[in-house]
């Protein structure tokens, strides 16, 4: 009979095959740890820029999408930039804009810069091929509005969807018009009312404009001031442009706000 000898050579194999697994993980891991850190530094990089072309008080919340960064990094194209700002308050006497609490977003679509520019903070050069920017106005400002010509607390902005919107002619095309429903609190005589507003908001020369159609009322004998009701919540508001300058082009109700959208080609990162 033949004596079998251990397969030793299997063993150091195997673990050969292992140490080189644990070591692509490890590489992997430490590579994918250096693209997050390169794309934090280039968030930070434009939060500073963007907290100065759009006049916060602090930095912009930013998020470049898209892995790796370091491949759209060596390409000078970022595809696609999130900047969100909350909070943010609006002020233009000249204007007559007085917005205390808008949230401000931006996605950037293909921003252009070259790595080195972005993380020196030279994005003097840097160009966006497509921005669409949006503001919410919140119902604490509708409310704070509306009270400069009649008291009211609690204020609520909801969609009415009491009847389906009728199908749009085209439904690519951005919307100008929602219908809204507002509910909230008034006082006549030392009496609190409780009331539903319904009615329209309509996207006029880059401003919101209520319409008042209807109000319900808790106490049907107070009827008699409807009419004045309907005038308090006829609003305009104007909130200016939207960010990178674009043009409001389509409005619609959210739960609590509405929102104002518009989309801009072509624009630099910051003022040149």
């Amino acid at each position: 009979m033949t004596a079998h000898t251990p397969a030793r050579p299997r063993k150091k194999k195997s673990r050969r095959g292992k140490f080189l697994v644990i070591t692509v993980i490890v590489l992997g891991l430490l590579l994918v740890a250096a693209d997050f850190a390169l794309a934090a530094a280039g968030e930070y990089q434009i939060a500073q820029r963007m907290r100065e072309k759009l006049q916060l008080s602090e930095d912009p919340s930013v998020r470049i999408n898209g892995f790796p960064f370091t491949l759209q990094a060596l390409r000078g194209d970022y595809r696609h930039v999130e900047i969100r700002a909350y909070g943010v308050p609006i002020r233009n006497e000249q204007q007559g804009v007085d917005l205390r609490d808008l949230d401000v977003e931006a996605d950037l679509l293909h921003t252009r810069v070259e790595l080195s520019d972005l993380l020196a903070g030279n994005v003097s050069k840097a160009t966006i091929d497509t921005v669409r920017g949006s503001v919410r106005i919140k119902a604490l400002d509708l409310n704070r509005l509306a009270n400069q010509v009649t008291p009211f607390d609690k204020l609520s902005i909801e969609p009415d969807n009491r009847v389906a919107a009728p199908a749009p002619a085209d439904p690519a095309a951005p919307k100008t018009t929602a219908a809204i429903k507002l509910s909230g609190e008034t006082n006549v005589a030392g009496k609190v009312v409780t009331l539903t507003a319904y009615g329209q908001i309509a996207l006029v020369s880059g401003s919101i404009q209520i319409t008042i159609d209807d109000i319900e009322l808790n106490d049907a004998s107070l009827k008699q001031i409807v009419p004045q009701l309907r005038q308090a919540l006829a609003i305009k508001i104007d909130p200016g442009t939207l960010p990178f300058g674009a043009t409001p082009t389509a409005v619609e109700v959210e739960s609590g706000s509405f929102k104002l959208s518009g989309e801009i080609a072509d624009v630099p990162l910051v003022q040149r």
